[in-house]
């Protein structure tokens, strides 16, 4: 089942307000078929550890005017990321050396991506078979 359109719509507003603040290169993955607690992820990149601060307290603030407030934050902008989890939405907030570093766009590329301003699918899924995702071969004999 595809992510809710609640999810959707509090996945692009917290694009918008990253843009706010000068956040760069958002993609939105909907995460909700491969994942039981969330139905979406946001990515995007700031320029430095400031601004990082400065777009993760420029989303929260929009978020919760909306009526939803962040269950939990991790890391930290000195470390050159931060994880906000709105509970459907996760929002992961880089640094571009650490953005290119965890690659969790490549780690996400079987899943829907999203328009981060429509919300509109822009990539389908692409699911792969169990043994493909752990590497496994079956006719292996082991």
């Amino acid at each position: 089942m595809p992510a809710t359109v609640e999810a959707v719509a509090a996945a692009v507003s917290a694009v918008g307000a990253a843009e706010d603040v000068k956040a760069s290169t958002p993609r939105i993955f909907d995460v909700a078929d491969v994942l039981a607690l969330v139905d979406i992820f946001v990515i995007v990149s700031a320029g430095s550890d400031r601004q990082l601060k400065a777009v993760a307290d420029r989303i929260e603030e929009q978020l919760r005017t909306e009526g939803r407030k962040p269950l939990h934050r991790e890391g930290s902008a000195e470390a050159g990321w931060l994880l906000l989890d709105f509970g459907d939405v996760v929002c992961h907030l880089f640094t571009a050396e650490q953005r290119e570093f965890y690659a969790l766009e490549r780690l996400w590329a079987d899943v829907a991506e999203l328009d981060p301003y429509s919300g509109e699918i822009v990539v389908a899924a692409t699911p792969r078979p169990a043994a493909e995702l752990l590497d496994f071969d079956p006719d292996d004999g082991e």
